[in-house]
């Protein structure tokens, strides 16, 4: 059995991940009508032309994983079937007036594991260093991996560490920083928005911006660092950057909050990088939207 990955463009199609996971699927495009045939003759479209050969190479039984942006990785699914063929085409993306055809219409069935990661369709897995695809591995839209085997695969995405939020992939690290500055208490009582315009938006003097800065019941500032995924060691050293320019700068001394998104577990070395001084303190946000008819 052939581990095969496929790249979700979820950029350029939004929401195709979980039609693929509603439809029990993965696909791709390259309709025959538009001039891309399965065989004879090469198309002088180079993408087409990998992408026509993996899918002919791929069999029964095999086991494919999605691709997200970031690292991430869907669901594993095992192969059922293909609906390949240049007269097989369903497209999940829907006809509209200017792309009558829709897209997206080579269709491989898949049975998805449900064992491996959680079983909520909303939670996805971000791959932690050292278990990362190749960039050759990830360059196409089908290929096959050899990095790492189907067996440590599974072991990472069944690790809760690694489950992360389907929505901590929308780019809204501005939005966070705006509702921070605006609710500040939500994130802890006592805290109040800076009065200082200037220290408010502070940009240092080797350009760098801090996100938000904020005081504590103490009247202690504190500044605020917004990413939308897993915290690294590197977003550590940013904001203890930032701590050091506003002393160097100021003469104030501040704390430090790391608001993150992925899981609420975090790794052993995340953690002990935090701790160290000045101890920087790790926080995960939800976003939760709910919807009600008006009256």
């Amino acid at each position: 059995m052939t581990l095969w990955k496929i790249t979700c463009k979820e950029d350029v199609h939004p929401g195709m991940w979980l039609r693929w996971f509603k439809s029990q699927c993965v696909s791709v495009g390259w309709y025959s009508k538009w001039g891309f045939y399965l065989t004879g003759k090469k198309s002088k479209n180079y993408g087409w032309n990998r992408v026509r050969t993996v899918l002919q190479e791929i069999k029964i039984g095999d086991f494919i994983v999605v691709a997200l942006p970031g690292h991430c990785i869907g669901r594993l699914g095992q192969v059922t079937g293909k609906a390949i063929e240049d007269t097989d085409w369903e497209p999940l993306v829907p006809p509209t007036r200017d792309e009558p055809d829709g897209g997206m219409g080579r269709r491989i069935m898949v049975r998805w594991d449900l064992t491996v990661g959680s079983d909520n369709r909303d939670i996805i897995i971000a791959l932690p260093e050292g278990y990362r695809f190749t960039q050759g591995e990830l360059r196409p839209t089908l290929s096959e991996i050899r990095s790492i085997s189907l067996e440590k695969l599974k072991v990472v995405m069944r690790d809760p560490y690694n489950w992360v939020s389907l929505s901590s992939h929308f780019d809204y690290e501005r939005s966070l920083s705006g509702y921070i500055a605006s609710f500040p208490h939500r994130l802890e009582d006592g805290l109040t928005v800076h009065p200082n315009e200037k220290v408010r938006e502070r940009v240092f003097k080797d350009k760098s911006r801090l996100d938000v800065i904020l005081l504590d019941r103490n009247e202690t500032p504190v500044i605020v660092e917004c990413k939308q995924n897993q915290p690294s060691i590197d977003d550590i050293k940013q904001l203890r950057h930032y701590l050091r320019r506003l002393q160097v700068e100021t003469g104030q001394e501040a704390r430090g909050i790391l608001v993150h998104g992925g899981a609420r577990k975090v790794r052993k070395e995340i953690i002990e990088a935090a701790n160290s001084k000045p101890a920087i303190e790790l926080v995960q946000y939800k976003l939760e939207v709910d919807f009600s008819q008006s009256a």
